[in-house]
C-alpha cells in the first residue's frame, strides 16, 4: 500500500499529509452507536490505492483531517468529497473512499466533528452523539467543505473541474447544501438527508443533486420529499432529481448496519455514477 506518494517520489508541496500510519487519526472499526451483529460489511482492498491521511488548512487553529484515497497508478483524476453520517470517519467511511478509488476517482473524507476531540465512533449511545454534532453548525462544515475542494484543486492528482460530493445521513443535506454554496462542486449525491430546511433554498442550487430515499424512511416524511421534488421542478433545476426505494428505510446503503437493503443500495450506487458521469465528474 503507498501511502499517497508520487510513482516517483514524494514531494512536500503534494499533499500537506502525516506521515503517521495510514488512517492512523480515524477509528478502526465500525461506529459502535450503529453497527449490527448480524451485518456482513463490504470490505474494499486497498491493493493498488494509495490510502493516507490530509491535513487540510481551514483557518482553524488544528487543521481539518481527512481520509483519502486515490489510485496509484499517477494521473490526474475526478476527485469526490465524501461525507459522513453523525458517526464520524469509520470504517464504512473508509470503504466507500476506497470503493471510489477503485473506480478511479480521488476520495476524500473531512472529519467534520475533530474539534470537539472525541472519537464519535467509539461512542454507543447515540445520545452522547448529537449534541457533539450540533456543534457542527452549517456555516463552520460549509467552509470545511469548501477547505476540502480548495484542498482537492491544489493537487497533481486531481482533476480540479470535476469535483463532485456524496453524503450519507447528515451527509446528504450537507451534499445538497454544498451544491447551493461552493462553486467548487460540480454535482452532487445525497443519500437520505434532511430535506426540510432545505426545500425553501432549492433555487439556490449551482449544481445538480441527485437525492436518493427510502420510503420507509421514518425520519424524512414523504411529504417533505414532495414537497423538495416541486421546489426543485418550480426553481427549473432539471438537472436535479430524487429517486425513493419505497421498500427501503433510512441507511439503506450503510452496509454495517440492520438497516442495510443490498438491491437498492447497489442500484442508488449505480445510479450515483451515472449521475456522476453525466455532470462531468468522471
Amino acid at each position: 500500500m503507498d501511502h499517497l506518494t508520487r510513482p516517483e517520489g514524494s514531494q512536500p508541496e503534494d499533499f500537506h499529509l502525516t506521515r503517521r500510519a495510514a488512517a492512523g487519526l480515524f477509528f478502526a472499526g465500525y461506529a459502535l452507536a450503529a453497527v449490527s451483529a448480524e451485518a456482513s460489511p463490504i470490505t474494499t482492498s486497498d491493493e493498488g490505492l494509495s490510502i493516507g491521511e490530509a491535513a487540510i488548512a481551514n483557518g482553524a487553529a488544528k487543521p481539518l483531517p481527512a481520509y483519502v484515497a486515490r489510485p496509484a497508478n499517477g494521473g490526474r483524476h475526478a476527485a469526490i468529497v465524501v461525507v459522513n453520517e453523525i458517526f464520524g470517519i469509520h470504517d464504512y467511511i473508509k470503504d466507500i473512499c476506497r470503493r471510489l478509488a477503485r473506480l478511479g476517482y480521488v476520495a476524500v473524507a473531512p472529519d467534520f466533528f475533530y474539534r470537539s476531540g472525541v472519537s464519535l465512533p467509539a461512542l454507543s449511545d447515540i445520545a452522547q452523539i448529537r449534541p457533539i454534532v450540533a456543534q457542527a453548525t452549517p456555516e463552520q462544515v460549509d467552509g470545511d467543505v469548501r477547505a476540502a475542494t480548495g484542498w482537492l484543486k491544489a493537487q497533481p492528482f486531481t482533476r480540479k473541474e470535476r469535483i463532485g460530493i456524496t453524503g450519507f445521513c447528515w451527509g446528504g443535506a450537507v451534499t445538497w447544501r454544498s451544491a447551493m454554496v461552493n462553486p467548487d462542486i460540480r454535482a452532487g449525491v445525497a443519500w437520505y438527508g434532511q430535506l426540510k430546511p432545505l426545500i425553501p433554498r432549492a433555487a439556490e442550487l449551482k449544481a445538480p443533486v441527485l437525492g436518493l430515499y427510502g420510503g420507509l424512511d421514518k425520519g424524512i416524511p414523504a411529504a417533505d420529499v414532495e414537497a423538495m421534488r416541486a421546489a426543485l421542478k418550480a426553481a427549473g433545476k432539471k438537472g436535479s432529481d430524487i429517486i425513493v426505494y419505497p421498500d427501503a428505510e433510512h441507511g439503506f446503503h450503510a452496509d454495517y448496519r440492520a438497516s442495510y437493503n443490498e438491491k437498492d443500495a447497489k442500484d442508488g450506487w449505480a445510479r450515483m455514477l451515472a449521475h456522476f458521469r453525466k455532470h462531468g465528474v468522471a
